[in-house]
């Protein structure tokens, strides 16, 4: 194939702590470099300081991708930029970069939803072809089946994400979030070994995990406090039981389209323990288990370059006047133009 008919796509993501600038070109991953702002134990992080954070090294990072990539601006075809959901300071701060080198450099510009951005990369990664998708992370728990040119939601939280409920429990007991707090309670858990019962809530097919979170808290300060149970025991009931719910739903969207492919994405995504389950689950099925590692299960640019480019290539470009960002994008309100 001549390198005229390639086409080549730099993504940008900063959506929430993570900042990552990834080139594709034709299914390729050229470069996909990615900081992370990581805030003290027992801290979340604010909009405005992760901002902060983006800001100071977006161009280092910019720098990097095309570097990896052995690229110059010239060779880039369009500018992908994640339009939402996310916290709105971090996705407004690249935006706007993303928009000055589209200007710059002369190129179209297109905003991407954060979600199917996570698809695309799954699909792309683990040639999953038309799988049940469970996206978990620190701000989406959602289970998606495309149908008629849209993602459609079968499932979703009620409240707080399944990463939500993580990281918050991570910041009680004073969990370290470096590399991530997640990962953090993943390596405590293989330690624990008494199982702490705690509410399991699934409706339908929607889940809740705020109520769980408040009932660990308090479990937390009484039994550690009484040495009834260790924080490993927490961490280890904690996923078992968030984990089941997550399992349950999928399943229960599986049988509902008669599908034989699960693929796990987002940042919650890359715990081997969710895997686990999810393959047993899978294997009684008889059907196929796709997941990613952390390179792109956790919010990355490559994976924005991706839904870009399958956008791109089925005619889609964002106008200037257009290329806002949005807070609440939901998954089902694009139109897939690029399946059939």
């Amino acid at each position: 194939m001549s390198s005229a008919a390639m086409t080549v796509v730099i993504g940008f993501e900063g959506s929430a702590n993570k900042i990552g600038i990834g080139i594709i070109r034709d299914g390729e991953v050229l470069s996909n470099p990615r900081r992370t702002y990581i805030t003290p134990p027992g801290q979340g992080f604010m909009p405005s300081d992760t901002a902060r954070h983006h800001r100071a090294v977006i161009l280092t990072v910019l720098k990097e991708a095309l570097e990896q990539a052995g690229l110059k601006p010239a060779d880039i075809d369009c500018v992908a930029y994640t339009k939402g959901p996310g916290m709105g300071a971090p996705l407004v701060t690249v935006a706007l970069v993303a928009r000055t080198v589209a200007q710059l450099w002369g190129k179209p510009l297109l905003g991407v939803n954060h979600c199917i951005g996570h698809i695309e990369m799954g699909r792309l990664i683990t040639k999953a072809n038309n799988p049940t998708v469970l996206y978990v992370s620190g701000g989406n728990t959602q289970v998606i089946a495309y149908s008629e040119r849209r993602y459609r939601i079968f499932g979703e939280t009620i409240d707080i994400a399944v990463g939500n409920c993580l990281d918050r429990f991570a910041r009680v007991i004073k969990i370290s979030n470096d590399p991530s707090p997640g990962y953090n309670i993943e390596q405590m858990a293989k330690k624990g070994s008494q199982y702490v019962e705690l509410p399991y809530t699934v409706k339908g097919m929607d889940v809740s995990f705020s109520g769980i979170l408040s009932y660990i808290e308090e479990a937390a300060n009484k039994m550690l406090s009484s040495g009834q149970c260790t924080a490993e025991d927490l961490c280890f009931s904690l996923q078992e039981t968030v984990f089941s719910m997550l399992v349950e739903i999928t399943e229960r969207a599986m049988a509902h389209c008669g599908s034989q492919e699960v693929l796990i994405v987002g940042g919650v995504g890359c715990n081997l323990r969710l895997q686990e389950m999810m393959g047993v689950m899978c294997q009684e099925r008889g059907a196929k288990l796709f997941a990613t590692d952390e390179r792109f299960c956790i919010d990355n640019g490559a994976m924005i370059a991706q839904a870009g480019w399958e956008m791109f290539r089925s005619g889609q470009v964002t106008e200037l006047e257009d290329s806002w960002i949005t807070q609440r994008y939901r998954t089902d309100e694009v139109e897939v133009t690029w399946r059939d």
